[in-house]
């Protein structure tokens, strides 16, 4: 059952200071690279209950007069068409929702960087339509031997070769569609432009995992490595941080590894190095927002568990190595947690078996369990849906929310003029057949005033589900974990 365990007010409020002092450090000019997701944090949002999914771009609204934004992109990703995971976008699509985004809060967006550019074809043409829509565009270049040849990488021929981005405002806030876009190169890059300019910049890195100031295997740090099982991150006890402070901060490997780089990168660039330790470039208060340490621990221990059935679905589709599966596994054993600590996968795997089909389970923020099958009519996310909402509206069972009537209208419509070949209701169509009902049905109105109270329920379906109901389930604030087994037998899954 949800329950807060983070002070998100005092996040925002902190996290703003700490980013103002930061700025004052260095002289009234500072790049933050901004790594995770700045919009719909939810893996955040999951592990920390009570920090909002756009925490992040609402700090930076409070500041937005001082800032600017920089995005980044590798020209490399442009040409191959990299697929954003969570959004099903392109990352050259993503720049722009980020754009959009961005200016929606009212923030200033100066510049996109095409990273890594070699010429690529589809690089060149998605610059000429930033271009065309009035942004400005820049060009970074590979480096050979980037970042360990630090003579060449800090030389007119390495930076110096980039073309230096025009900013106007103290804080620049360097962001990407996802990761291996070039952000701290952007960032590193720029600080030295600007030094041969006379101009004192600083750099910081603001991401919210790793947890610095928490222990290395709490499970909130935990849940970051298994959300990043893919990319082989593993948390560590920050060993500079340690040697310069005698103070245990936790970190991860790959920020680690590139720190000594970093540091000779900055003595060679600003005469000497800002910073001891990795743990010193972050600018990350989290960890003094949790005020419910078992809430945030066993929020982060459920995120768990859902990742691991995440990974077993990924390499059922062919999407991710087995070996992930047992890294998944592994962290489980580090948290002391099994499937079994999550009550809906039990429940949706023992009535698929009781009917011989796809099943779905639920559990209420109540602590009720609710469980529906496949019908003739209805998909069991949608069948789930609706007796999930009889039971928060205090509907008796026997009551039909959607009649026959109104069903097979629509049923009709998807396979005779649609072409559809499953006619059961996916649960957006049953949301809106409950919508039209609502007019006229006192129940049915009464059972979708509950909706909200579905967000931060936990789901469990017997099979993989549709993109059209994941979606739902996503946009409902739902979390959702399937079995790694198709519906049918089919090489085609759409």
């Amino acid at each position: 059952m949800f329950k807060v365990g983070f002070d998100n007010e005092a996040y925002l409020k902190t996290q703003s200071e700490k980013i103002a002092e930061r700025i004052a450090k260095f002289g009234g000019k500072l790049y933050l690279e901004f790594g995770g997701k700045l919009f719909d944090d939810h893996h955040a949002s999951r592990v920390l209950p009570g920090f909002a999914p756009d925490s992040k771009i609402r700090m930076l609204e409070k500041i937005k007069d001082k800032a600017e934004v920089i995005i980044a992109i590798n020209a490399g990703d442009i040409e191959k068409n990299k697929v954003r995971g969570d959004l099903g976008i392109t990352y050259d699509q993503d720049v722009l929702r980020l754009i959009d985004a961005f200016r929606g809060y009212g923030l200033y967006v100066s510049s996109v960087v095409l990273t890594r550019w070699q010429e690529q074809p589809s690089a060149v043409a998605y610059q000429k339509k930033l271009e065309g829509l009035g942004l400005k565009v820049y060009r970074h270049y590979p480096i050979a031997g980037y970042p360990s040849n630090i003579p060449l990488v800090v030389s007119d021929d390495g930076y110096g070769k980039n073309e230096f981005v025009e900013t106007t405002r103290e804080l620049v806030v360097v962001t990407a569609p996802g990761p291996g876009s070039g952000k701290m190169a952007v960032c590193l890059s720029q600080i030295y432009h600007e030094n041969k300019r006379g101009i004192k910049a600083g750099y910081a890195k603001f991401e919210t995992f790793p947890i610095w100031n928490i222990p290395l295997k709490h499970p909130v740090n935990l849940a970051y490595e298994a959300a990043t099982a893919d990319l082989n991150d593993v948390n560590m006890i920050d060993p500079f941080h340690l040697e310069a402070y005698g103070q245990t901060t936790i970190n991860y490997n790959r920020d680690v590894e590139i720190f000594p780089v970093l540091n000779a990168l900055f003595t060679r660039i600003l005469g000497e190095s800002p910073y001891k330790s990795p743990t010193d470039m972050g600018v990350n208060m989290a960890g003094n927002c949790i005020i419910d340490d078992d809430a945030v621990c066993e929020a982060a221990k459920q995120e768990i568990i859902r990742r691991y059935y995440n990974t077993l679905c990924d390499v059922r589709k062919g999407n991710a190595e087995k070996d992930q599966i047992y890294k998944q596994e592994l962290i489980m054993e580090q948290a002391q947690i099994s499937t079994a600590d999550r009550p809906v996968i039990a429940a949706a795997v023992e009535r698929a078996q009781l009917t011989e089909g796809p099943a779905v389970a639920i559990q209420l923020n109540d602590g009720a369990i609710i469980s529906a099958k496949t019908s003739s009519l209805l998909g069991a996310s949608s069948a789930m849906l609706l007796d999930a909402l009889k039971h928060l509206a205090g509907i008796p069972d026997e009551v039909r929310l959607l009649s026959p009537m109104v069903i097979e209208p629509i049923q009709n419509l998807k396979t005779k003029q649609l072409g559809h070949r499953n006619p059961r209701l996916h649960m957006d169509e049953a949301l809106v057949a409950l919508s039209v009902c609502a007019l006229t049905d006192y129940n049915a109105k009464i059972a979708l005033e509950k909706l909200p109270e579905l967000r931060h329920c936990e789901v469990h379906s017997s099979v993989i589900l549709s993109q059209v109901d994941v979606g739902v389930f996503r946009r409902l604030g739902v979390n959702l974990t399937t079995e790694p087994n198709y519906q049918s037998g089919n090489l085609y899954h759409g």
